[in-house]
């Protein structure tokens, strides 16, 4: 395999496993905490970053020798608010139920500390290639986070995934996993779970 494209690969791999925003480096918390109550509003919202840190990354590494140093910040933070517009306009016409249900958390997307700290770590520092190929991968990580977090607490709380059906009739819901106290257990025991496989899988490539 050539150097290039080993470094496309770790540029896009490690957003979901080494440094997954949500999992690794704990960033855009209160979006995954307050939109997995289920599947379907954690998978809509990772689409919505997916989208607005693809686009934002692209143009931000495009103008990176443009934008002065001092208003640098501002800069990205216009740009970025640009595609968050049309995320919360599109959502709001096609999808105005799940629009609904997301509330402020898509506005909020603008100050997002995954998109402006991948703005100023990486697209301000790298090309327009390996800028969006770096955003792919923390956003896909971002969203298969929520998406698995938001399936985990709907099933174990109404006992659905998507809205399907999925445990027996018998099940008795624990209403408490969709409430906040809910997310911060469910969160807790991913990343425990996380770091002890990576724990483990340090041990083994030591050996």
């Amino acid at each position: 395999m050539s150097t290039g494209k080993v470094t496309v690969w770790k540029d896009f791999a490690k957003g979901l496993w080494d440094e997954n925003p949500s999992l690794r480096m704990l960033l855009g918390c209160c979006p995954t905490l307050a939109m997995t109550t289920s599947a379907i509003n954690g998978f809509s919202m990772g689409i919505a970053v997916i989208f607005t840190l693809i686009c934002s990354s692209a143009i931000i590494s495009l103008m990176r020798n443009l934008i002065p140093k001092e208003v640098r910040i501002a800069t990205y933070i216009i740009i970025i608010s640009t595609f968050v517009t049309v995320v919360d306009r599109t959502m709001a016409a096609f999808l105005p139920a799940i629009s609904k249900a997301m509330g402020p958390f898509i506005p909020l997307i603008v100050v997002n500390c995954i998109i402006l700290g991948r703005a100023e770590a990486f697209a301000s520092k790298n090309t327009v290639g390996r800028s969006i190929i770096d955003a792919m991968g923390m956003s896909i990580g971002f969203t298969l986070t929520l998406t698995f977090l938001g399936s985990l607490r709907e099933l174990i709380g109404a006992g659905t995934i998507f809205s399907f059906q999925i445990m027996p009739e018998s099940f008795i819901p624990w209403a408490v996993i969709v409430l906040p106290p809910g997310a911060f257990l469910m969160l807790g025991l991913i990343i425990g779970t996380v770091n002890w496989l990576n724990t483990q899988i340090t041990k083994k490539t030591a050996h």
